[in-house]
């Protein structure tokens, strides 16, 4: 991703809190932080309205905790050279930020982090026709030094060619899994023809969305029963299988299942197993505002 090699599992502070709202970092979770990298883990995915807590499966609605940047610096920082910490910017509480209130927010990513310039910025749009206005901001702060590299999140195709007119993408991040957001499979294939880098996101949770956790799913609780893995390390391989482009950024507040999330990058799915796995996906209505 951009100028760093990342291992294909990487960790999202998405989930970090659990399902237990905390005004602050916790100490099991700044702990945790710490096991990641011990672990290998070197791509954090990260924003200001993270940990976020949501209590209505299929809902995009969740209450942002807003610590998860400042958990990241009390954790590791000084970061290691190899580490690369992910961001995005875009949503608020008043919804989609002006372009003028992006070069805030990103000033705001740098004091929280501690950091002088930040791998990587994700522009996450909400229900734009074009996002070139506001991704214009982030390429002139890419320009100052303030970002190394720019990814987007929540596109259409038409969106990664308007961005690309002003700046490099390195990365997308689009709601993707085995039997949800099916209809970024073309934005999927796009990034691998292009070199880059497909990060999705509700991976394990699917159509339960914002409350997380790892979704029920007959084909998925089969492949699990039979090699004796669990419903998210049959997720993540089948994630994993789609590119050699595609990453995966499973979430969690839990140390054993973070170490099981891990070893799925180990996992080789058969021929029949795939079949099994994509034999009926889950039926979506189009979303709103991306992909």
């Amino acid at each position: 991703m951009g100028d760093k090699l990342v291992n294909r599992i990487g960790f999202g502070l998405k989930r970090i809190a659990g399902s237990t709202p905390s005004e602050q970092p916790t100490e099991q979770a700044i702990a945790l932080l710490r096991r990641v990298v011990e672990l290998g883990v070197n791509h954090l995915d990260t924003a200001a309205f993270y940990p976020s807590v949501s209590a209505v499966r299929g809902s995009t609605r969740f209450t942002s905790l807003n610590w998860a940047n400042v958990a990241l610096r009390q954790a590791l920082a000084p970061y290691s050279d190899d580490l690369l910490i992910a961001t995005k910017v875009g949503p608020t509480e008043d919804g989609l930020a002006s372009p003028e209130q992006l070069r805030t927010l990103v000033e705001q990513d740098l004091r929280d982090l501690g950091e002088e310039a930040l791998d990587l910025v994700y522009f996450r749009q909400m229900g734009l026709a074009s996002v070139a206005e506001h991704f214009g901001v982030l390429a002139e702060l890419r320009e100052e030094g303030k970002i190394r590299h720019l990814g987007l999140s929540n596109i259409k195709n038409e969106h990664l060619a308007q961005a690309q007119q002003l700046a490099p993408v390195v990365a997308v991040q689009n709601r993707y899994s085995v039997d949800f957001g099916r209809v970024n499979d073309e934005l999927l294939a796009l990034c691998g023809e292009q070199g880059i880098a497909f990060v999705p996101f509700f991976s394990l949770a699917a159509a339960d969305r914002e409350v997380g956790g790892v979704a029920a799913s007959d084909p998925v609780e089969t492949v699990a029963r039979e090699r004796g893995l669990t419903p998210a390390q049959v997720r993540i391989a089948w994630t994993l299988h789609q590119g050699p482009h595609v990453l995966a950024i499973p979430g969690t507040s839990n140390a054993d299942h973070l170490a099981e999330n891990l070893t799925a990058a180990d996992i080789e799915l058969t021929t029949e197993e795939l079949a099994l796995l994509e034999s009926d996906p889950t039926p979506e209505p189009a979303p709103k505002h991306g992909n």
